[in-house]
């Protein structure tokens, strides 16, 4: 009887991935609780671009910053892929001037999403923080359906 395949996709695969999606989850540690939230995003040159509001996600992050972020592809039960990526997670400033050129390095990126990022024709204006995710580890897993072995 034939059956799904799971096996791991390499870094190339997972970043294609990653490259094609703009909405993920993030997931970060508060005191003694794991907390996972939908957030969208941009993925260029290992590193994750996205905006937030103030809120217990940013207090959670302030003091612990490693989190995992997690993009899903699924088509059906035995027919899906995965990325996870863990890294630091650091708060975008449009100052000091050293911190300038990051700034605009993630609302460019944030703007091929949105292109009214930041600006008077903000759709999210309450999105009011700006942040980055090291892609220090990304892993991926996908499953296939099974084959038939009709004769």
């Amino acid at each position: 009887m034939p059956q799904p395949q799971i096996h791991e996709l390499d870094r190339a695969a997972c970043e294609t991935i990653l490259a094609r999606h703009s909405v993920g989850r993030l997931a970060f540690t508060t005191h003694n609780r794991v907390d996972i939230e939908p957030l969208h995003y941009v993925y260029i040159d290992g590193w994750i671009y996205g905006r937030t509001s103030p809120g217990r996600k940013i207090e959670a992050v302030a003091h612990q910053h490693h989190v995992a972020f997690e993009v899903d592809e699924v088509a059906g039960p035995f027919d899906w892929r995965s990325v996870v990526v863990h890294g630091g997670w650091y708060r975008m400033e449009s100052a000091p001037p050293a911190e300038l050129a990051r700034w605009e390095r993630g609302v460019e990126a944030l703007r091929t999403l949105m292109p009214g990022s930041l600006t008077e024709s903000d759709p999210v204006p309450f999105r009011t923080v700006v942040f980055r995710i090291h892609a220090a580890e990304i892993t991926g897993r996908e499953c296939t359906p099974p084959r038939s072995t009709a004769r």
